[in-house]
């Protein structure tokens, strides 16, 4: 290997589209291969971008927030047809790019799914009685529904800019100090489980451990028989895996745009696909719903920081009554679904300027969000006309 995670430099403004591309370079991975019965999303009618979107009332460029947010990707599907598609950079059809916490929601996926098999027995189980851990540990006796909220209690600090942070020191396992599993087996509790959504790529790394050891397969596995072969994945993924195999399930997702698309289209059509329930439908819709006080709009935490979207079980909840939801990862990776406009939208990016602050003026997540409403209601076009009565 040429150079190790540590030697990317994220978070310093050093552009990452080179390394995102190509992460198998940096990390040990588990491959995830393609479908053996690849689905090839069909042609809609081609539809270009709005030059503008409304963002904090005033109309910003759409190619100049493009070029600054180091795009890579951006697909959008209408009715599961593409309508657009571009790429830059390093960017195209068969490029995997490094999901980032975009992975949350799929390990939120196999989550349900292994819960609808039986090998979890409830999301109100701590999930202490599947991982193991240390006696009075952040994940001791915490029910798995609290971390699949964000809100186990375990504390925690996911400031970007701040290289003491916990999430730096859980991506210093890629770098070899350490595991992930015994990471999170000795984090320590800070509040009342059930009590403040914080966000913890902490919680989706225990989830992974839940999957693996719940189903006694490893999370590469039980995604490729649940999600990649069901779903048609047409091209190689990968995840990123820690020195003893380990797949990092807080971020280390690596596909194409078009395959993170089918799990937002998978979700915006209630788990269903192709005439099989593949993720149960009561669990796209706990998961991405407000189920709580403590998670809606301008409740979670992020670093410090409340912000200005709902959690569910690992999905992000967009302010207003519209329902739409999104896996956000940070360096302004989206796949964001709006069920009326019957859209799902893949950005992937490389931000350079993510995580050199922790404002909005550089990780610009308000600003992609506004975006990707304008070009899903642009892309769907007006609503159809209500059917006359006879």
């Amino acid at each position: 290997m040429a150079k190790s995670i540590v030697d990317v430099g994220l978070f310093t403004g050093v552009p990452q589209h080179e390394n995102f591309c190509r992460m198998n370079d940096f990390v040990p991975t588990r491959d995830l291969a393609p479908s053996s019965a690849p689905y090839a999303w069909p042609q809609g009618d081609p539809v270009g971008l709005p030059d503008t979107f409304e963002y904090r009332g005033r109309a910003r460029s759409t190619e100049g927030f493009l070029a600054e947010t180091d795009t890579a990707a951006l697909l959008v599907l209408v009715d599961g047809a593409v309508r657009h598609e571009s790429y830059w950079l390093t960017g195209g059809p068969g490029v995997p790019w490094l999901s980032m916490s975009v992975a949350k929601s799929f390990v939120s996926a196999l989550v349900g799914i292994a819960l609808a098999e039986g090998h979890i027995a409830g999301v109100d189980e701590p999930i202490s009685t599947y991982v193991p851990v240390a006696p009075g540990s952040a994940y001791d006796g915490v029910a798995i529904r609290d971390v699949l909220r964000m809100s186990s209690g375990a504390r925690w600090n996911e400031d970007y800019a701040d290289p003491g942070s916990d999430v730096f020191r859980l991506n210093a396992a890629l770098a070899g100090f350490g595991t992930l599993d015994e990471f999170v087996a000795t984090m320590a509790r800070q509040a009342r489980p059930g009590t403040i959504c914080r966000y913890n790529s902490g919680e989706t790394q225990v989830l992974g451990a839940l999957i693996a050891h719940a189903t006694g397969r490893s999370l590469s596995g039980y995604m490729t028989e649940k999600l990649v072969e069901p779903l048609g994945f047409e091209s190689p993924g990968y995840w990123l895996a820690d020195s003893a195999g380990t797949e990092v399930a807080y971020g280390g997702l690596n596909l194409t745009a078009r395959d993170y698309a089918r799990l937002g289209e998978l979700y915006r059509l209630g788990g269903r696909w192709r005439g099989t329930q593949l993720v149960p439908a009561d669990w796209v819709h706990d998961s991405t719903v407000v189920g709580a006080p403590h998670l809606a709009p301008w409740q979670p935490v992020v670093g410090g920081e409340r912000v200005n979207l709902g959690y569910g079980y690992q999905w992000w909840l967009p302010e207003g009554n519209r329902g739409e939801f999104s896996a956000i990862g940070v360096y302004n990776q989206f796949v964001y679904v709006d069920p009326p406009s019957r859209a799902t939208i893949v950005k992937l990016s490389a931000n350079r300027a993510y995580g050199t602050s922790a404002g909005e003026e550089t990780n610009r997540e308000d600003e992609t969000v506004a975006f990707l409403r304008g070009v899903s209601r642009y892309a769907a076009g007006p609503a159809p006309a209500p059917a006359r009565g006879t």
